[in-house]
């Protein structure tokens, strides 16, 4: 009996860390740049706006799952960022320090500047990715909402008649194409 349940708790005991990396909370600012992303896919003209309804049917809705997109997206820059950091810190220290930390010629271990300076090198490091990281995520949400909003213009100027399949069909189109053309 007691076997059962030291074997039950080591395994809830490895299942819940698991499961808390899994999925991100979205925070105040993931639900802040969620809102404007979720104005920026709505637009003002009427043709995005029927888009953007048949797509998300609510504003609340589509903070929803943009929120969750935000949260999702920095969770996987910074870590993803920090396995980048750790190697190439692991391949060349002296180089890690001088772009990220002072490098003082008296530290105590080899791994911080004179004083302590140099740290949070890692930590600099892990932010500067993870943010550039975002930053591209953003532009390209920012491009998807861009061409939603034109695949609504179009199809209503084509006088679709459901606007929602019409666009999502435009989208899906170029989609295909631009994941054809070769990258330079």
């Amino acid at each position: 009996m007691k076997r059962i349940t030291v074997v039950t708790g080591l395994a809830l005991a490895l299942l819940v860390p698991a499961l808390a990396l899994g999925k991100a909370t979205p925070n105040a600012g993931d639900k802040r740049a969620a809102k404007s992303e979720c104005n920026m896919w709505r637009g003002h003209s009427n043709a995005t706006r029927e888009a953007f309804q048949a797509k998300f049917a609510t504003f609340k809705a589509c903070v929803r799952q943009k929120a969750a997109e935000e949260a999702q997206e920095g969770q996987n820059a910074h870590a993803n960022a920090a396995k980048q950091c750790r190697t190439e810190r692991d391949m060349d220290l002296a180089a890690f320090m001088g772009k990220y930390g002072t490098s003082g010629a008296n530290s105590d271990n080899g791994t911080h500047g004179a004083n302590g300076a140099g740290k949070n090198a890692f930590g600099k490091c892990v932010s500067t990715k993870a943010k550039a990281k975002e930053n591209k995520a953003d532009a390209k949400d920012k491009q998807d909402a861009t061409e939603f909003k034109n695949a609504a213009k179009e199809c209503a100027a084509e006088g679709a008649t459901d606007l929602g399949k019409c666009v999502t069909t435009k989208v899906h189109a170029r989609n295909e194409a631009r994941s054809k053309q070769p990258t330079s």
